[in-house]
C-alpha cells in the first residue's frame, strides 16, 4: 500500500510513531469506539503525519494484538496487516464495534477532536443511555395501540403524490415508506399521519408565544397546537411570520412581502426541531418571539457527539430519527448531506445555536429592533391632556381614538382598524398604561377600557 498524500490525525484516525506507544494506542482506539464504533490506526506515521516507519519482527502484529485484546473491554476483533507509505513499512489496525462503551485498562475514554478524553461517570451513564436508546429508536419502536384505522388515508395519498409515487392501498404504502414492522405502526407513521397523533404521544404538540420585551415576564399572546408533524410544522411558520414584521420591495409593479427574518430561515429551522427532537422526552417544541429576537427550542441535545462549532463549520448530521428524516427527504425539506445549519446560516448570518439544560435552542435576532421601526421613530406632536412633553406613535394616537369612541372595542378590533398585528396591538396597549394614558376598568372580560385625559 502506498500513498501521495500525507495523513493527518481526526477523531476516527491516530497516528503512532512506533509500537512502543502502545498503550496509548490501545486508549485511543477504546475512545474511538466509544465515539464512533470505528477507526484506523497506523504505528511508524508521526502525530503530525511524517512517515517514519515501523520494524516489524515476527511477533510485532501478534503482540499488538494480544495487548487489545488484554485490555480493551468488552473484545474487540481488529484487522491488522503491514502496509506500505512512501516506501516504509507501516503496520495499520482497522476496528470496529457497536458494544459500547468500551474500556482501556479499566477506564473509558471518548474522542474529542484527534485527543482521548476520559469519561466521567455522569458522561459514562448518558453514553450508556445513548446505546440503549439507539438500540430501539422512538421513531422505529412499534405503537402498540394504533392500528390502520388510527392513520389518516387522505394525508398518506397527498405525501404519495408530493413525493411523485404512485399510490397503492393504505397499508402497501406505509410498508413501502417503511412505516410498518412486522405488520405493526412504528410511531413515526402515528406522529405523521395519524388522524389525531396526540391521543398516543402527549408531546406531538407545538407551543408558541409572544412577549412584550426581551424576557417572559409580559406574554401578550401564547397558543397551542397538536396533530402530525406536517401540520404543526406549518402551524409554526404561520405564527412567526404572523407576528414578526414584514417589509416589502418592488420587483417591477409587483410587490414582495420581505420577513425581518429570512422565511427559508425559519422554515428551515422549523422542520430541524421537529425531525431531530428526542421524543423521549415529554415536551412540545416551543416558539418565543421576544421584542428583539425569537427564539425555537426543542428537547435534545445534538445527537452522535456532535459539537455546536461543528454543525456550524462542516456539513455533517447525525439523526435521531431516521424515519422522519427519510420521510421529510422523500419531499425535499431536508437534505442527506446535512446542509440545514449551513442552509440557516447562508441566510441569517446572526443566526445563534445553543444548548440549555436538555433543550436545543435557535436564536434569530429581530431585524426591526436592531435598525427601529418607522412608527416608533416618527413622533407626532400632539400631546394628551395636560401631559405636556409626552409624545406617543401614530399608532398609539390611533388607539387612544378609537377607545375614546368605543370604550368596550377589543383588542381584535382594535388590530384589525390601525393594521397592525394583534402582538403590536397589545405591545402599543402595554406602553399606553405604562405611561399612565390608558387603564383597564373592571375585569379583562366584561370590562372596559378608559382613556385618561388629565
Amino acid at each position: 500500500m502506498s500513498s501521495y498524500f500525507q495523513l493527518k490525525e481526526s477523531e476516527n484516525l491516530e497516528l503512532k510513531k512506533s509500537t512502543a506507544q502502545l498503550k496509548p494506542a490501545v486508549i485511543s482506539i477504546a475512545a474511538m469506539l466509544n465515539k464512533h464504533q470505528e477507526g484506523k490506526l497506523y504505528f511508524g506515521i508521526k502525530d503530525d503525519g511524517a512517515v517514519v516507519g515501523q520494524e516489524i519482527g515476527a511477533d510485532t502484529l501478534r503482540t499488538i494484538s494480544q495487548a487489545i485484546s488484554a485490555h480493551i473491554e468488552p473484545s474487540v476483533y481488529p484487522v491488522i496487516r503491514q502496509v506500505t507509505f512512501q516506501g516504509k513499512p507501516c503496520i495499520e489496525v482497522e476496528f470496529q464495534g457497536n458494544d459500547v462503551p468500551y474500556f482501556a485498562y479499566g477506564r473509558a475514554y471518548i474522542r474529542i477532536s484527534d485527543e482521548d478524553k476520559p469519561l466521567s461517570v455522569k458522561e459514562l451513564e448518558n453514553l450508556i443511555i445513548r446505546k440503549n436508546k439507539d438500540q430501539l429508536k422512538w421513531d422505529r419502536a412499534v405503537c402498540k395501540e394504533a392500528s390502520l384505522e388510527d392513520i389518516s388515508e387522505e394525508k398518506v395519498k397527498f405525501f404519495v403524490k408530493e413525493a411523485g409515487k404512485e399510490y397503492q392501498g393504505l397499508e402497501n404504502s406505509l410498508k413501502k415508506l417503511k412505516l410498518v414492522e412486522d405488520g405493526k405502526l412504528t410511531n413515526a407513521a402515528v406522529i405523521l399521519f395519524g388522524k389525531k397523533p396526540e391521543d398516543f404521544f402527549p408531546n406531538a404538540r407545538l407551543r408558541c408565544a409572544v412577549f412584550a420585551t426581551g424576557d417572559t415576564s409580559y406574554i401578550i399572546d401564547m397558543q397551542d397546537f397538536t396533530g402530525d408533524l406536517f401540520h404543526l410544522i406549518e402551524e409554526a411558520e404561520k405564527y412567526i411570520l404572523k407576528n414578526i414584521h414584514i417589509g416589502m420591495r418592488l420587483e417591477g409593479l409587483k410587490r414582495i412581502d420581505v420577513p425581518e427574518i429570512n422565511k427559508e430561515a425559519i422554515r428551515e429551522a422549523i422542520i430541524n426541531a421537529f425531525c431531530h427532537r428526542d421524543y423521549y422526552e415529554y415536551d412540545s417544541v416551543n416558539v418565543a418571539i421576544f421584542k428583539n429576537r425569537m427564539e425555537i427550542r426543542s428537547k435534545g441535545l445534538l445527537y452522535g457527539g456532535l459539537t455546536i462549532e461543528q454543525i456550524k463549520t462542516e456539513m455533517v448530521s447525525e439523526r435521531r430519527n431516521e424515519l422522519i428524516a427519510e420521510i421529510f427527504h422523500e419531499i425535499h425539506w431536508i437534505e442527506k448531506w446535512g446542509r440545514g445549519i449551513s442552509l440557516i446560516l447562508s441566510m441569517e448570518q446572526d443566526a445563534d445555536f445553543k444548548e440549555v439544560g436538555t433543550q436545543f435552542i435557535v436564536t434569530f435576532k429581530r431585524k426591526h429592533f436592531e435598525e427601529g421601526e418607522e412608527g416608533d421613530r416618527e413622533k407626532v406632536g400632539e400631546k394628551v391632556g395636560e401631559k405636556v412633553g409626552e409624545t406617543l406613535t401614530q399608532n398609539q394616537e390611533v388607539i387612544l381614538s378609537l377607545i375614546r369612541e368605543n370604550p368596550r372595542i377589543s383588542a381584535r378590533e382594535l388590530s384589525d382598524k390601525v393594521g397592525i398585528s394583534a402582538r403590536k396591538t397589545e405591545e402599543n396597549i402595554y406602553k399606553l398604561k405604562k405611561k399612565g394614558f390608558l387603564k383597564r376598568v373592571g375585569p379583562a372580560r366584561g370590562g372596559h377600557w378608559e382613556v385618561v385625559e388629565e
